[in-house]
């Protein structure tokens, strides 16, 4: 196993000189969201379908393809980190995603590492000491897939910011070598990811996925996607949207939303704002709040 060495230096340059560097533009590596050089957090309640989110996504990284709404415009080098799954459920949905997909990853431009084929699990990642096994595997990776904090960060104490920081380094440590970082998260009862929002604060981009307040059971993998941090996009390209996986195909939707008493009562449960869900709805903050007997004030 190799050891790292850190250059601990501290130094700085002239306005002039900086400004004048011969920095690379930004690249996208699935766009507008993950960046060459970036990191990214989807989350969402247990359930909902953040894995078929995270196979989808290393898929297209891997083949220069796309998922969803989103492209590439090359084929990049994915490890997908799986620590939840077990071994035949993971097969499962990579052979899902293959079968459907007109695209196939060249050789080693899509490797799976899966906790349940290793006889003692994964090194805990939030660990600064176990991080160095994780170097071999990570070698030739632009884009590593974390699936998911919980299993493969066994030690972060989620609600101590404190404990977030070993992850943070590790993942800037990526950062600055040329990889890009997607953690998937679980997302807590208040709708946002779950613990300590120091998670975001490095982040390029932060992905909620959310039930629709209108969801049955026999509608299989359905869910809204919400950009919560969109860091170098907007607009447009930042608007939620509706997917839905049915058989090996996914369909896209806009967001449409009822304004009856339940709907609001949903919403406001998934942790939306009176004002976001005055915006979602049509409805005026004063008449959201009245109708849930809150204050309009937030």
């Amino acid at each position: 196993m190799t050891t790292q060495t850190y250059d601990l230096t501290v130094t700085a340059m002239n306005v002039g000189d900086f400004l004048s560097m011969d920095v690379p533009q930004r690249e996208t590596m699935l766009s507008p969201w993950l960046p060459v050089r970036g990191l990214a957090m989807a989350h969402a309640p247990r359930g909902l379908g953040k894995t078929h989110l995270a196979v989808g996504v290393a898929w297209a990284a891997a083949t220069g393809s796309g998922f969803l709404k989103w492209k590439c415009q090359r084929a990049h080098r994915v490890l997908f980190l799986d620590g939840e799954l077990s071994a035949g459920d993971l097969q499962e949905r990579f052979s899902r995603v293959r079968q459907a997909s007109a695209f196939e990853p060249d050789p080693g431009y899509l490797r799976i590492a899966a906790s349940d084929l290793t006889e003692l699990g994964f090194p805990d990642l939030s660990d600064p000491s176990s991080q160095q096994f994780y170097d071999d595997v990570i070698a030739d990776a632009d884009l590593i897939i974390v699936d998911n904090l919980s299993t493969i960060c066994r030690g972060l104490k989620e609600n101590d910011s404190d404990s977030w920081v070993p992850v943070q380094q590790w993942a800037l440590a990526q950062r600055r070598v040329g990889r890009s970082v997607l953690f998937i998260h679980h997302g807590g009862k208040s709708g946002q990811q779950r613990g300590t929002s120091r998670k975001e604060d490095v982040l390029n981009t932060v992905i909620s996925l959310r039930r629709p307040p209108d969801y049955s059971a026999d509608q299989g993998c359905r869910f809204e996607i919400h950009f919560e941090k969109a860091r170098g996009f907007y607009g447009e390209d930042a608007n939620p949207f509706e997917a839905r996986l049915i058989g090996d195909q996914w369909k896209m939707n806009e967001i449409r939303s009822g304004d009856d008493l339940e709907t609001l009562r949903v919403l406001r449960k998934q942790g939306m704002s009176i004002r976001e869900i005055a915006e979602r709805t049509g409805l005026a903050k004063s008449t959201v709040a009245r109708r849930l007997g809150e204050g309009d004030d937030d």
